[in-house]
C-alpha cells in the first residue's frame, strides 16, 4: 500500500480524520525526512509504508486521548518530530513547541515546519532540565523518548501547567515502569491517571500511553541536573 492509502485507512481507526492539506503535508514531511536521513541519523525506520505506520499512525494515536483543540503542547526530545510535528500537522490549531538537545535536529524541524507552511510551531534547541523558561507553561507535554518513565517525568512534568497532562508514549507493558516511577510522579506534583493501549492499524504492534495528570506545582528543586537524574532515581 502507498502512504496515502495507509493513512486514509488507518487514521479513522485511531480517531483523527485528516483532510487533503494534512495528507499532503505528511507526504512532504516523509520526503524531507528521507532526504535528511541520508546525511544525519534521524530515524532507523525507513520506507514509505514503515514511516506511515510506525511513525505517523503511531503518533496519531495520541489524538484519540484528551481534547487537543487549541491547546499548548510541548514535545520533549522531539528528534525527527515524533510525535509533536505529526500532531501539529493533523491538528494545526495546536500551539506546538518542539524541544531537542541536538542543534542539527532542531534545524531539520525548523526547516520542515517552514517548508510545510505551519504556523504556531516553535523549535527550540535545549534540554528540558535546563529550560526554566518553559516551566509550567504547557497544557500538554509529550515524549516518545526511550528513557525510563521516572526520568521522563522529572524532565517533563515541571513543564506541565497544573491541571494539564504529561503523555508518555511507551511499549506494550508499561506497568513495571509505572510502578517504579510512582514516587517520582508524586514528588513532582503528578498523579498517574490511566494507561491507554492501542494497536497500530495494519500491524500487530501494541503500544501504550501513560497519562500523568499534573495536580500541584512541581517543587522548585526539580528537575535536578542531568548528572543527578541519571545517577539517582527519585
Amino acid at each position: 500500500m502507498d502512504m496515502d492509502a495507509i493513512l486514509r485507512e488507518g487514521l479513522p481507526r485511531l480517531g483523527p480524520e485528516a483532510d487533503e492539506t494534512a495528507l499532503g503535508r505528511l507526504r512532504r514531511y516523509a520526503g524531507l525526512l528521507a532526504e535528511a536521513n541520508r546525511v544525519m541519523n534521524l530515524t532507523a525506520i525507513e520506507g514509505e509504508e514503515e514511516v506511515a505506520r510506525l511513525h505517523f499512525l503511531d503518533c496519531a494515536a495520541l489524538l484519540a486521548l484528551p481534547e487537543f483543540a487549541g491547546r499548548t503542547l510541548l514535545d520533549v526530545g522531539s528528534g525527527a518530530g515524533f510525535p509533536g510535528l505529526v500532531l501539529k500537522i493533523l491538528r494545526p490549531e495546536l500551539d506546538v513547541t518542539l524541544l531537542d538537545s541536538l542543534d542539527k535536529r532542531v534545524g531539520f524541524l525548523r526547516d520542515t515546519g517552514e517548508a510545510l507552511g505551519l504556523e504556531g510551531l516553535t523549535c527550540l534547541h535545549g534540554r528540558a532540565e535546563e529550560a526554566s523558561a518553559l516551566r509550567e507553561g504547557f497544557e500538554l507535554v509529550t515524549s516518545r523518548a526511550v528513557a525510563k518513565l521516572g526520568v521522563l517525568c522529572e524532565l517533563c512534568l515541571p513543564c506541565v501547567k497544573p491541571g494539564g497532562a504529561f503523555l508518555a508514549m511507551k511499549g506494550p507493558e508499561p506497568e513495571a515502569e509505572l510502578e517504579e516511577a510512582a514516587r517520582a510522579i508524586r514528588l513532582l506534583g503528578g498523579e498517574a491517571e490511566r494507561v491507554a493501549f492501542y494497536t497500530i492499524p495494519g500491524t500487530e504492534i501494541t503500544h501504550s500511553v501513560v497519562i500523568v495528570r499534573k495536580k500541584t506545582p512541581t517543587p522548585p528543586q526539580y528537575p535536578r541536573r542531568w548528572a543527578q537524574i541519571k545517577k539517582t532515581a527519585l
